[in-house]
This record gives C-alpha cells, sequence and structure tokens, in this order.
C-alpha cells in the first residue's frame, strides 16, 4: 500500500489546514528545520517538511522546493492569509500538537516501516 499523506494524518493525528485536494501524494522523505535558507539548500522534492515556522514565507519556500506538505508543529497558528497563500500555490499544510523530535521519530518509523 501506498503511504500518501491521507494515511500520515491518520497514523500521526495531524490536521489539514490547507491542499486538501491534494493529500494524495506520496512523500519520499522528511526533512526537519526552521531555517528557510536550510530547507531551500537541503530538503528535496516531494519530501514532508517539518517545523515550527507558520509565516507565509514557508509557503513560498515549499512550492519552489515541490515539496509533499508542511507540518507545522508545537500546535502553533498558521495564519488565515499564509492558509490562502498555500491553497493557491499548491502546498499542502498540516498541523500537529506534537514536537518536532517527536513528529520526526513517528513519522521516521512510519516511512521506513519500523516498529514502535
Amino acid at each position: 500500500m501506498e503511504k500518501n499523506l491521507k494515511f500520515f494524518i491518520k497514523e500521526l493525528g495531524l490536521e489539514c489546514k490547507a491542499g486538501e485536494e491534494l493529500l494524495n501524494r506520496v512523500p519520499k522523505g522528511a526533512y526537519v528545520s526552521d531555517l528557510l535558507s536550510d530547507v531551500i539548500g537541503k530538503a528535496q522534492e516531494d519530501m514532508i517538511w517539518i517545523t515550527t515556522q507558520a509565516h507565509r514565507n514557508i509557503i513560498a519556500v515549499a512550492s519552489l522546493k515541490e515539496l509533499s506538505a508542511i507540518i507545522v508543529v508545537n500546535d502553533r497558528k498558521v495564519d488565515d492569509d499564509v492558509l490562502e497563500s498555500a491553497d493557491s500555490e499548491g502546498v499542502v499544510v498540516l498541523s500537529t500538537k506534537e514536537a518536532a523530535f517527536e513528529t520526526a521519530g513517528k513519522l521516521y518509523c512510519i516511512l521506513y516501516d519500523i516498529d514502535t
């Protein structure tokens, strides 16, 4: 079974904030960083980006890098104008109450079929 974003949302208890029509995307890894320049330099196409950032520039970076989705952690609020930008740019924004460390660990286990 292909693990698309719908699968990850269910398994990780994520909330979809933008890009609901794009949840059939199949991620090919993940990247964790809060530095936009780091993500631009190192993240690869189709990865999920895990970050605490919740401002408009994350949408531009995710679009530029053609990422599968952004997971905003720590229950950070993402403003409506950012979510509108995400919808118009074709960027999936997910959110969780969990910290980046826990989110990345769980995501890693699912991506690489590791039982926890």
